[in-house]
């Protein structure tokens, strides 16, 4: 089994994030696997900007087509925050990592919040560290109410 580096995981989803945020998409497409997918959706397909939203794009070539379009229509100041990142898996020269997601732009010069979501990545070994094989964005769009009443989610209950 293959030692993983998790501070090294956890600098690429900044970087990517950081990056997305100042348009370097040069340093982008150096982040990703030949066999990379990045897709994007909410978490009921049903937001009024679903187009805008959603991507499926697999290999760097469709990926970056996608994600210069998604950039260049999108706010800024923009600003994606990454929070709660942990591992879920390790296999043999792959991680997988969840974290939160927390967009923001400035509306009257302050800070108003845009997105929230959740975001799984699939990392694969190179050098000189990790290059992104999956993301995959779940945007929030639902109104929130108690955790049983939302039908997608009170499923996991029965476990309790």
């Amino acid at each position: 089994m293959s030692v993983h580096d998790h501070l090294a995981a956890h600098q690429l989803v900044h970087r990517w994030w950081f990056n997305y945020d100042e348009g370097h998409l040069d340093v982008l497409a150096g982040l990703l696997a030949d066999d990379c997918h990045l897709s994007s959706r909410t978490e009921t397909g049903q937001h009024p900007h679903e187009e805008f939203i959603r991507s499926d794009s697999r290999g760097p070539e469709a990926a970056m087509a996608w994600t210069r379009e998604h950039r260049r229509h999108s706010p800024y100041p923009l600003r994606h925050h990454a929070a709660n990142i942990h591992v879920t898996a390790e296999r043999e020269g792959e991680l997988d990592l969840e974290s939160y997601l927390f967009v923001t732009q400035i509306v009257d010069r302050r800070p108003s919040t845009l997105s929230s979501g959740i975001v799984r990545f699939t990392l694969v070994q190179a050098e000189p560290g990790y290059l992104i094989r999956r993301k995959e964005v779940i945007l929030d769009s639902i109104e929130s109410a108690p955790f049983h009443q939302v039908d997608f989610v009170a499923e996991r209950q029965k476990d309790w």
